[in-house]
């Protein structure tokens, strides 16, 4: 039975010491979440995961949900209980604004949620993940109305909610659509139509859903200019948000998925449902992009941690597989065979997993805390440039981290040899549930041409220009350090390569833009190796600092450093390949002609 020990330690040493949160006290929320209170909330998070939470992954993936006859979806045994504890505990609402019941801290702290409860049960966790997510949709673009009847019961957990935009026929090209709302005089809309893919769009959970719902007002015009955004309840909801009569909206089925079965991903069917509008009329997708967004960086989370558990898992099988011998001779001469963590290839799958992911959970956090900045801070100046990073970073850190945490998901797999293709040990399950994160909430290729085609441009460049600012001022004031070289070089060339590569974009995109989608996924992935480099760069530099404080922490230290030496070793070069396949353009992928595939 696989386990799992949230990362809190490293954590808090990216937050205190890396990002420093402390500098922020001036925003709002944030004088509340001193040191000693984020490490409290941090630890009693990582004990209800751990305890309550991760038990029951095994018990999701082989149960399933199953749908009753009459269209309610039952959630697997433990889910509920689970739920409870998880809502008592006010976690739902740890971020929301404190005027509907929440506790108003950072994102931040959220966002370090996310990671536990994605890594102890990935499944489970998109339950209260896409309530955020509509509670944050709505926030921005509800009406008064709409937030008070029903952001106060969504931020306790009473009510749960979803966001409903793939179509049987339309995917992507949202403006393909054809589910269809039609006034009913009052204010309200009738929709109707069929949406698929719907993460908990029905379950045993919460008394009420609140679904969010991308549909066309007849008459509007074709693609996606005529979508609009519609609020529609499971359950009518009255004066004081008393539960009413059952709307027309159904589960007409369970999707049979590779994985994360312990969540309900449902065929919805709207038969004239009541719905109401939300946001402005024809302006659905601009309403839907603030879910979708945080979706994104939520996903990217959930890379991450799959990589996380199965990493953990992996290394304690390591430790105590007995097989071969070292080739420097037996290192436990009392054993038939040495532990497989003695071998080079088995420490080198090991250091990649590991490296990725301290790297990824910086470069998260530092991406949530630009949200938090810009959304909190009052200096206009400050809010533009930590949005700015913010739009650069979201298809990097939903694509690069989902990417990758695959790919690593399967590399601890690997260290379990054949028992990591057989259930009982919990790997498979990893590898099962790490798949979706790279297809769901715009598939990684998609995240790619977000990046090239629309961000790199945006306001003539300034987000990444400021990106490369800031790379440049680190490499410029830490490389004269002879113990940050190691990791200043390697950076600063990985920087070079993806400044090339934006060039190279820039002076042949234009005239031909099958060389901007030939490229586009090589430069996420180049993108995402110089933000990780930066992250551990950072990293490094604090922890030469903190070594020699001589409070314990050394040991600690010399591991990060280590770590970060792998890295910029082992993993950053890739940017070098990265560039010259970007620049080596679009002709042989494109000249084959379509009836020869």
């Amino acid at each position: 039975m696989p386990s799992y020990k949230a990362p809190v330690e490293d954590v808090l040493f990216i937050l205190n010491d890396v990002l420093v949160m402390e500098r922020h006290r001036n925003l709002a929320g944030f004088a509340d979440a001193t040191p000693d209170v984020v490490e409290a909330v941090l630890r009693e998070g990582a004990k209800l995961c751990e305890e309550e939470i991760a038990p029951l992954n095994r018990i999701g993936d082989t149960e399933g949900c199953r749908r009753d006859p009459d269209g309610a979806v039952r959630t697997p045994t433990g889910f509920k209980a689970a739920y409870d504890a998880y809502r008592a505990g006010g976690w739902m609402g740890l971020s929301a604004p404190a005027e509907y019941g929440g506790q108003d801290l950072p994102t931040t702290l959220n966002t370090v949620m996310q990671e536990f409860i994605s890594a102890a049960n990935l499944a489970f966790g998109m339950y209260p993940g896409l309530t955020q997510g509509a509670m944050a949709a709505l926030a921005v673009h509800g009406t008064p109305e709409q937030k008070q009847l029903y952001l106060p019961k969504m931020v306790e957990g009473a009510w749960t909610g979803t966001m409903n935009l793939t179509e049987p026929h339309c995917g992507t090209d949202l403006g393909l659509l054809k589910t269809k709302a039609v006034p009913n005089g009052d204010g309200s809309y009738a929709i109707t139509g069929t949406k698929i893919f719907i993460s908990a769009g029905e379950h045993d959970l919460a008394e009420n859903i609140i679904h969010l719902v991308l549909a066309r007002i007849e008459g509007a015009p074709a693609g996606t200019k005529g979508i609009s955004l519609f609020l529609v309840p499971k359950f009518l909801v009255g004066e004081g948000g008393a539960l009413g009569a059952r709307n027309g909206v159904s589960c007409g089925a369970l999707e049979h998925k590779m994985g994360i079965h312990g969540n309900a991903t449902c065929v919805m069917n709207y038969d004239g449902a009541t719905g109401w509008l939300v946001g402005e009329v024809h302006r659905g997708l601009n309403a839907m992009f603030v879910m979708m967004n945080e979706a994104r960086l939520a996903v990217g989370i959930q890379g991450l941690a799959q990589s996380e558990v199965a990493y953990q898992n992996a290394v304690s099988y390591a430790k105590d597989r007995l097989q071969g011998r070292s080739l420097n001779g037996a290192a436990a001469p009392d054993k038939p065979a040495d532990p497989i963590i003695v071998h080079p290839d088995v420490r080198r799958t090991l250091m990649f997993i590991r490296a990725f992911n301290e790297g990824a959970r910086a470069l998260a956090l530092w991406t949530a805390l630009s949200s938090d900045v810009a959304h909190r801070s009052e200096d206009a100046a400050e809010r533009q440039a930590a949005d700015d990073r913010l739009g650069l970073l979201t298809p990097v850190v939903k694509g690069v981290l989902t990417d990758l945490g695959f790919d690593c998901t399967v590399k601890a797999q690997q260290v379990f040899g054949g028992h990591g293709y057989i259930a009982e040990w919990g790997m498979e399950q990893f590898v099962r549930d790490a798949r979706i994160a790279m297809i769901y909430e715009g598939a990684n290729g998609i995240q790619a041409m977000d990046l090239v085609g629309r961000k790199l441009g945006r306001d003539g460049g300034r987000a990444v220009m400021a990106f490369f600012g800031e790379v440049e001022a680190f490499c410029r004031d830490n490389g004269q350090d002879p113990a940050m070289k190691p990791y200043v070089e390697p950076l600063a060339k990985g920087l070079g390569h993806l400044q090339g590569a934006t060039m190279w974009f820039m002076q042949n995109a234009m005239a031909k833009p099958d060389n901007a989608g030939a490229g586009a996924t090589e430069y996420m992935h180049l993108m995402g190796l110089v933000a990780l480099g930066y992250m551990w760069a950072r990293m490094c530099k604090v922890a030469l600092d903190k070594r020699g404080e001589g409070n314990g922490a050394a040991a600690r230290m010399d591991a990060k450093l280590v770590t970060g030496r792998f890295f910029m070793e082992r993993m950053m070069p890739e940017t070098g390949a990265l560039s010259r396949r970007i620049q080596a353009g679009s002709e042989a992928i494109m000249a084959l002609p379509a009836e020869m595939f």
